[in-house]
């Protein structure tokens, strides 16, 4: 198949043209329109400051999480009941993703991609889970919503299985919100522990379509969180929507 070289207009080639890798098109640019556009077509930005271009990354097959099949162990299960860690909503996104990308000796997070997806989170389209232990950020993750999909993109982990907690977390709200699966992108050992499987790209592409038609829930995810006198403290309104 041939790379696609993606002119100033808003337009990415079918998904399904990607070579056999998994890369589909090179060029264009990080503003939100075009990321909203990757992403609603299961396209994402994947390079790094050696690349000459931004490239642009379709897999065939790609890794979901089922929101039913993530699975964390016993003993992970009781170390959440005795809330040593405190799991939060798009209180530090840009913290997050730069824990994300300093984690990774060869990381494809660089500057402009930070600064791509912190305009994001501003819009209300991206967003972070933090775990904290002793009011400290320990682990966390950050991803794309849109429609019914929670699109991963990276997770960071200090202490054992803060990221794993982040990801629980996460898999919570989004059953409470009824979203239909979180797209891991590509195949981990660790995502396939948690539950993650691979599907056939024409599956996936059927799924994402069926996702999309959904409304998205965009705005701040901030959470209540506990108050000193134990009770709540109410942070910015879930769910407001926002406009490009």
């Amino acid at each position: 198949m041939p790379i696609f070289k993606l002119s100033d207009y808003l337009l990415f080639p079918p998904p399904e043209l990607a070579r056999y890798d998994g890369l589909l098109a090179v060029g264009g640019d990080l503003s939100p329109a075009r990321l909203l556009l990757a992403y609603e077509m299961g396209i994402f930005p994947w390079y790094t400051e050696d690349d000459v271009d931004i490239l642009w990354w379709a897999p065939d097959p790609r890794l979901i999480l089922d929101l039913d099949d993530f699975h964390i162990s016993r003993r992970l299960k009781r170390e959440i009941r005795k809330n040593i860690f405190q799991v939060t909503f798009d209180q530090n996104f840009r913290e997050v993703i730069i824990a994300c990308a300093t984690s990774r000796p060869d990381t494809w997070i660089i500057p402009e991609m930070q600064d791509a997806y912190c305009h994001l989170h501003e819009l209300g389209y991206a967003h972070s889970v933090e775990c904290r232990q002793d009011k400290r950020l320990v682990g966390g993750l950050y991803g794309v919503s849109l429609g019914g999909v929670f699109f991963g993109e990276s997770m960071f982990s200090q202490v054992a299985n803060s990221s794993k907690i982040a990801l629980a977390g996460l898999v919570g709200r989004l059953k409470e919100w009824n979203f239909d699966f979180i797209d891991c992108q590509v195949k981990t050992d660790h995502l396939i522990s948690l539950g993650a499987r691979e599907i056939p790209g024409p599956i996936f592409f059927n799924r994402l379509a069926a996702s999309m038609r959904r409304a998205s829930i965009t705005g701040s995810w901030q959470i209540k969180v506990p108050a000193a006198d134990g009770g709540e403290v109410p942070n910015e309104e879930q769910g407001k929507n926002n406009q490009l």
